[in-house]
C-alpha cells in the first residue's frame, strides 16, 4: 500500500512541477524552468522505474500512476494560479468621462494607467491600458467593478514588460 501511495504522490509532485516549469519558461524564466525541469526528470525516472518493474504482475500501479497524473495536473494548475507569476495587460474601454474617472480611481491605488483617445460607434471613448503583475489582477478588477462605471474590460497575458510604473524587468 505504501508503494502505491509513493507512486501516487511522486507523480502528483512531478506533474505539478511540470506545470509550473512550463509557465516559467513561457514567461521567459529559463533558469528557474531548467532547475525545476531537472528535479522533474529525476522524479519521473524514479516513478516510471517503479511502475514498469513488474507491471504485468501488478497492473494497479498503472492506475495509481494515471490517477497521480490527473491529480498532478489539477494541483499544478491550482498552484500556478495561486503563484500568479508574470505580467498581464488589462484594456478598459469606457466613455471619455468614465474612462477618466476609472483612471483616477486606479492611480489612487498606485496602478499605472495609460489613457488613449478612441472612437466608438456613436461617441468618443477612452481606452485605458494597464500593465500589472498577475497577483494584482483581482484587486484591479474589484476596483473597476466597485466603481459601478459601465465599461468593457479585456485581459491578456503578457510575456514581458520593460520599464513602466510599478513594473521593472
Amino acid at each position: 500500500m505504501i508503494y502505491y501511495v509513493a507512486i501516487f504522490l511522486a507523480k502528483i509532485l512531478e506533474v505539478s512541477l511540470m506545470t509550473v516549469r512550463t509557465v516559467l519558461i513561457t514567461r521567459g524564466e529559463k533558469v528557474y524552468g531548467s532547475v525545476i525541469g531537472f528535479i522533474e526528470v529525476v522524479i519521473w525516472l524514479y516513478v516510471v522505474g517503479a511502475v514498469l518493474v513488474g507491471i504485468k504482475d501488478d497492473p494497479i500501479r498503472m492506475i495509481v500512476y494515471a490517477f497521480g497524473f490527473a491529480c498532478g495536473n489539477y494541483l499544478g494548475s491550482f498552484l500556478e494560479e495561486k503563484l500568479a507569476l508574470g505580467v498581464l495587460t488589462i484594456n478598459i474601454i469606457a466613455s471619455k468621462e468614465n474612462g477618466e474617472k476609472i483612471a483616477a480611481i486606479l492611480r489612487e491605488k498606485n496602478i499605472g494607467v495609460t489613457g488613449i483617445a478612441a472612437e466608438g460607434i456613436t461617441e468618443i471613448r477612452k481606452m485605458l491600458i494597464i500593465h500589472a503583475k498577475r497577483k494584482r489582477k483581482n484587486e484591479i478588477i474589484k476596483l473597476i467593478e466597485g466603481s459601478d462605471i459601465k465599461c468593457v474590460i479585456s485581459i491578456n497575458d503578457t510575456r514581458t514588460v520593460y520599464g513602466g510604473y510599478g513594473i521593472r524587468k
